[in-house]
């Protein structure tokens, strides 16, 4: 069992940035894969990045190739997703998931959030204009 936890969402001008992390329990932190997915009001969960569980390797939506990097420090059991020149249209609450890859390869990662075994409660991102 892993729970998730974020921080570090709030109100930034257009062009800001913030960093989103989400710390998790337990042990085995190291053993998963990790997401990020967002949710805008009246649209469904949408993938925003994702990380290998060594960090090696790592994915990003299209939207937000450039702007947002998702890391790891498998040490403090964190993700983080750094968001650089947000935009109105990055405002939704974001998620942090964790996919226990089993004997997948130390590159998998998954953009489909049904893959995701464990979900955070959510951070609330507001980019004004």
């Amino acid at each position: 069992q892993v729970q998730l936890e974020e921080s570090g969402g709030g109100l930034v001008q257009t062009g800001g940035s913030l960093r989103l992390s989400c710390e998790a329990s337990g042990r085995t932190f190291s053993s998963y894969a990790m997401g990020w997915f967002r949710q805008a009001p009246g649209k469904e969960r949408a993938f925003v990045a994702a990380i290998s569980r060594s960090g090696g390797s790592t994915d990003y939506a299209d939207s937000v190739k450039g702007r947002f990097t998702i890391s790891r420090d498998n040490a403090k059991n964190t993700v983080y997703l750094q968001m650089n020149i947000l935009k109105p249209e990055d405002t939704a609450v974001y998620y942090c998931a964790a996919d226990n890859t089993g004997f997948r390869g130390p590159a998998y990662r998954a953009t489909n959030p049904a893959a995701y075994d464990y979900w955070g409660q959510g951070t609330q991102v507001t980019v004004s204009s």
